[in-house]
């Protein structure tokens, strides 16, 4: 079974605002089973609209819209879909109740265009959003469902949880879609694919693999389609297992595993302690740890030592060795986690120096350049990496390396022991 998704509003066209919603719908249709055939973003005006429905009508069993329900002129998607289906549109007692006491509550004017709000197709089903003004709207055409929904993200969550869901699965026969993923870490997307390629090539033929890369991590998804869900879960667990056997050591977890994750867990259950030394990642590997709850009982500190004045000042980084071999260098790199570890009493200091750009590159040391370096209890361990050339994915690189550096030296530590 088949839907399209519809987001309708010139502000996401033009970008002022990011399509959530489409992303979220997906989410739930795929949960109950139902493959998510499109999904397309129009402006607001009628043509385009009525366009988009009576294709995706053509392709889909079920089509959900969001957007153009609000009270203003350019959101025109009622009066669309009456017209689409042949209806007039007529007041609903119980909306038009709803949005006056909702209105009150709040000390807004019950105006005309307010009570507009009330006006629906006569020809749907009403789905009453106890969230907002607008509500939202059923349509049933030789066998296909239309649903409009708010553009507001958590009204429409609301009413695809409460009403467009259960409706769907009573008004359906619905078969399962089984989506798992696996996160690996330390091997480039096209090694990992060589590495794995004999496994990939004797999966079963229901089963689809999909390669997710991000910095850091590639995530491996093996999906199936309308299928009995319980025997095919087992079967994916049974690939994945294989899988682990083949790649043991690059193997972060499942779903939405995390390398900071990891060694969260580490050193939780080590009871070991970590302070980070940061220049061109500017706090973002502190971020990553600091947004886990129960970082508190092993993060001790965070340094953003940009300058190199703060360097040595903070970090006790040798001025000589800035001068002689410059602040993008394995040596200060090596005195950065150093002196975290020292200053802050840690176990673990993990550094960062580079090179994130646009300007500052040189021929032998071009942007993207990153020094990591993580000292600990045993020793110190430095890693060059380039790290791409634009200024985000060079921080996101290189906070990704650096923290799965601090984990290989954490484990080979506990190994050690």
């Amino acid at each position: 079974m088949k839907a399209s998704i519809l987001t309708i509003g010139d502000e996401i066209l033009i970008g002022q605002i990011v399509d959530t919603n489409s992303a979220s719908i997906a989410r739930h249709l795929n949960n109950a089973g139902i493959v998510v055939w499109e999904r397309t973003s129009v402006g607001d005006q009628r043509e385009q609209i009525t366009e988009a429905v009576k294709r995706a009508m053509n392709q889909s069993d079920v089509v959900i819209l969001t957007g153009g329900l609000g009270p203003t002129k350019d959101d025109i998607t009622k009066k669309t879909l009456a017209e689409l289906f042949g209806s007039r549109l007529v007041c609903d007692q119980t909306v038009a109740d709803h949005v006056r006491r909702m209105l009150e509550a709040r000390g807004i004017e019950y105006n005309r265009l307010n009570r507009d709000q009330a006006l629906v197709p006569a020809c749907c089903t009403v789905l009453f959003n106890a969230h907002g003004t607008a509500p939202g709207m059923w349509f049933e055409q030789n066998g296909k469902v239309v649903v409009s929904l708010p553009g507001v993200p958590f009204e429409m969550e609301h009413l695809m949880t409460d009403e467009v869901m259960p409706r769907l699965k009573a008004r359906f026969s619905l078969r399962q879609i089984v989506h798992r993923t696996l996160i690996t870490a330390g091997l480039a997307e096209s090694m990992l694919a060589e590495k794995i390629a004999d496994w990939e090539n004797a999966l079963p033929p229901y089963l689809h693999l999909a390669y997710l890369p991000a910095p850091g991590v590639v995530r491996l998804r093996l999906s199936a389609y309308e299928v009995e869900g319980e025997s095919v879960s087992h079967e994916i667990d049974r690939q994945f297992a294989a899988l682990q056997r083949i790649i043991p050591r690059y193997v972060l977890g499942f779903e939405r595993a995390t390398m900071q994750e990891i060694v969260h867990n580490l050193l939780t259950r080590r009871r070991q302690t970590l302070a980070t030394a940061e220049s061109c990642t500017g706090g973002s590997i502190a971020a990553r740890f600091t947004a886990i709850p129960g970082a508190s009982a092993y993060f001790l500190c965070g340094v953003v030592a940009y300058s190199n004045e703060s360097k040595s000042n903070l970090l006790g980084v040798d001025p000589e060795t800035i001068a002689c071999r410059g602040a993008v260098s394995e040596e200060v790199a090596r005195q950065m986690a150093e002196g975290a570890r020292r200053t802050a009493g840690a176990d673990y200091a993990v550094a960062t120096t580079g090179i994130a750009g646009p300007a500052g590159g040189t021929e032998q040391k071009p942007v993207g350049t990153v020094w990591m370096a993580v000292a600990g209890p045993h020793r110190t361990v430095t890693l060059l990496k380039q790290c791409g050339t634009d200024r985000g994915q060079i921080i996101d690189r290189a906070s990704a390396f650096a923290l799965a550096l601090l984990r290989d030296e954490i484990e080979r530590d506990a190994a050690g022991e």
